[in-house]
């Protein structure tokens, strides 16, 4: 491999051969830190977006049955037929709106479907409004296809809400489609019904579309009602919602998401998955069908786990000297704040070195997040307790004057 540097040569690289769209794509911020920590001992990860738990005994029975019975060739394009009929009961009785197996395709994990939803649909002179910061997938995929992104910035004493004003008042001729993350990666916060009922109304009105990311909506504390889209707009025709089992069942290395819109919708978006992935995992869609056949006791005492943990990472947060956090209400991220004008990268990247702590800059979601860093608490409550027995000391020591 000689001196090439796969962290920075690939993305930023001028030969001819690689498009220019390629250019939009930026470093990975999480890639770079959790391969620096590789070459580390010691390390705590409070990096990583992905469930400790083992998905359950049912869910793993029922992919290796698939594998026993032959079940190891490709399914229709749109999906295994028995997971878009488990999937459309379940919608429907979970929201109390009818849906069709129809208005359901299968991918390979919910980065697929955010895939194919904005790269099918953006194109240049359309501009998407986007939360900042918000999961680092959205803003490139945009821009590569020639579309433009409209920040709207979110803040830690607000506990990272979206002003539903705001949103609606960035919205303007050329604007295709509001992207909404809920609840967020990278902050955990839940927007209120009257919140997605005003963007989503507005939207409707004008004729832009609403493209929501619920990959967390069961990851809900405080006994909070989950406002999905699909409870908030009175049809489909200008909505998709992705989601799928990675956070929900600890499914995350099994890839299957999938994609809710119009019939019309999903029919276009068949084709261009067609080409893309062509279908999802055979024998893992029907460990999908297992989980949502089964009871929900994985899911509550899943969620009761992370609330604890939850609880007590914003009690070490608020004893860390230059750390302003909050109370998200779902998933499992902290976005705090450092001092304005303080260099989150930096601070991460010392951090790292210094104590071995591996977080996230803020930087990786977005320009609002510079003075700011992700924390996951997808780890143990032992494993974060002996981080910030790390990280309180190693901050009082620090001056960002």
């Amino acid at each position: 491999m000689g001196n090439i540097n796969l962290d920075t040569d690939f993305y930023e690289s001028e030969d001819p051969i690689w498009n220019p769209a390629l250019l939009t794509i930026p470093v990975p911020g999480i890639r770079r830190m959790v391969n620096l920590a590789a070459d580390m001992e010691d390390v705590i990860h409070l990096s990583i977006g992905q469930p400790d738990f083992k998905p359950p005994s049912h869910v793993i029975q029922a992919g290796v049955d698939a594998l026993n019975a032959g079940q190891t060739g490709y399914t229709m394009d749109a999906g295994l037929p028995e997971l878009l009929e488990a999937l459309s009961d379940y919608y429907s009785q979970r929201y109390g709106r009818a849906l069709s197996p129809e208005n359901l395709m299968i991918t390979t994990g919910a980065t697929e479907a955010i895939y194919l939803a904005l790269t099918a649909t953006s194109a240049p002179g359309r501009e998407f409004i986007v939360p900042d910061p918000s999961f680092m997938l959205y803003g490139p995929l945009i821009r590569m296809n020639g579309g433009t992104v409209k920040s709207i910035a979110t803040r830690a004493e607000n506990n990272h809400q979206l002003d539903p004003q705001e949103v609606i008042d960035a919205m303007g001729p050329n604007t295709f489609a509001v992207v909404l993350n809920s609840p967020s990666n990278p902050t955990g916060t839940i927007y209120p019904r009257e919140t997605v009922e005003a963007i989503v109304e507005e939207a409707a009105y004008r004729g832009i579309h609403v493209i929501s990311d619920e990959v967390y909506d069961h990851l809900i504390y405080d006994g909070r009602e989950y406002p999905s889209v699909l409870s908030c707009c009175s049809d489909l025709d200008h909505v998709m919602v992705i989601s799928s089992f990675s956070k929900t069942f600890s499914m995350a290395g099994m890839r299957i998401g999938w994609l809710i819109g119009s019939q019309g919708a999903i029919k276009k978006l068949r084709r261009y998955h067609m080409f893309t992935t062509t279908v999802a995992n055979t024998p893992c869609q029907w460990a999908g069908v297992a989980a949502l056949r089964g009871s929900n006791q994985f899911i509550d005492s899943m969620v009761e786990e992370y609330q604890q943990r939850r609880n007590r990472l914003v009690e070490l947060v608020e004893q860390t000297p230059h750390l302003t956090g909050y109370r998200p209400e779902g998933a499992f991220y902290l976005f705090p704040s450092l001092p304005e004008g303080v260099d989150g990268a930096n601070v991460a990247l010392k951090m790292l070195r210094e104590t071995g702590v591996c977080t996230i800059s803020g930087d990786t979601f977005g320009e609002a997040g510079k003075s700011a860093l992700r924390i996951s608490y997808s780890t143990s409550l032992d494993q974060i307790e002996e981080a910030f027995e790390r990280i309180i000391p190693w901050m009082k020591k620090q001056n960002f004057s």
